[in-house]
């Protein structure tokens, strides 16, 4: 023990400790100057703001800077075909130069879909398929009905659609919903003698609905035109119709 208590106090090995101290320093420095030199510490640039602009203009500002891109493409109804609406890294993004910016950009044609079955669904419901569908709800009507806010009918730019048909992303879907009073029963409203529109405002209070139009000799002047008939006409064995039931009427401009 005495002798290695007397070797640590030789100038030999003080030598060796200093000398190991020196390699394993000069070997941090080296690591810590190779990974600077590999890593660019301190150089880089911002990622310049592209989202908003065309995509050639995107690419010009991203290759001026040295930066490189991939592209993805989505749909989006309300924003213009061919614009960048997102980019990764962001704007001012402090990135090393020659790095992949991700740029999606609007698709320049709209896609299309398949129109979901929202049959008898309730409009609840129906509107979360259809948005799920990248669909638009557009208007929605009542009819007659037993059922409330359930779809009767779905129509798109005017013709009644059907589960599967194939329609544009974006469209508008307009419904005919039943209004829950199918099964209530109304007074039939005596029509005879009243012109065809002061029939249609009758009818419209009572929740009921023009049918078949007669027209009886030739009827020079409609708007004075008269109703001489109508189906059914109110009388003691038929008083009362379902909501929603049509009147059928005869047109004559002979005076009753």
């Amino acid at each position: 023990m005495s002798k290695f208590i007397d070797y640590l106090k030789t100038k030999s090995f003080r030598n060796n400790l200093l000398a190991a101290v020196l390699t394993v320093i000069g070997l941090l420095l080296i690591a810590f100057f190779s990974l600077r030199y590999y890593t660019k510490h301190g150089q880089g640039l911002n990622v310049p703001m592209v989202k908003g602009l065309s995509f050639e203009q995107a690419v010009k500002k991203l290759e001026d800077v040295g930066l490189k891109y991939e592209v993805d493409s989505v749909f989006i109804m309300d924003e213009p075909a061919g614009i960048v609406i997102d980019q990764d890294p962001d704007p001012n993004t402090f990135v090393k130069d020659n790095r992949t910016i991700y740029l999606t950009i609007n698709a320049g044609k709209t896609p299309d879909t398949k129109f979901p079955d929202i049959a008898f669904k309730t409009l609840r419901e129906a509107q979360a398929i259809i948005e799920s569908s990248r669909l638009k709800l557009g208007d929605t009507i009542y009819k007659p009905d037993v059922s409330r806010d359930v779809v009767l009918e779905a129509s798109f730019g005017g013709s009644p659609i059907q589960a599967g048909d194939i329609i544009p992303v974006g469209s508008r879907i307009n419904l005919v919903l039943g209004d829950g009073r199918g099964s209530e029963e109304v007074d039939v409203p005596q029509l005879v003698g009243l012109t065809i529109d002061e029939a249609k405002f009758s009818l419209k209070g009572s929740n009921l609905s023009l049918g078949t139009i007669i027209y009886e000799g030739s009827i020079t002047d409609s708007a004075n035109a008269v109703i001489t008939k109508q189906n059914p006409m109110p009388a003691d064995s038929v008083t009362k119709v379902a909501i929603g039931t049509r009147i059928n009427i005869t047109l004559s401009n002979k005076e009753q």
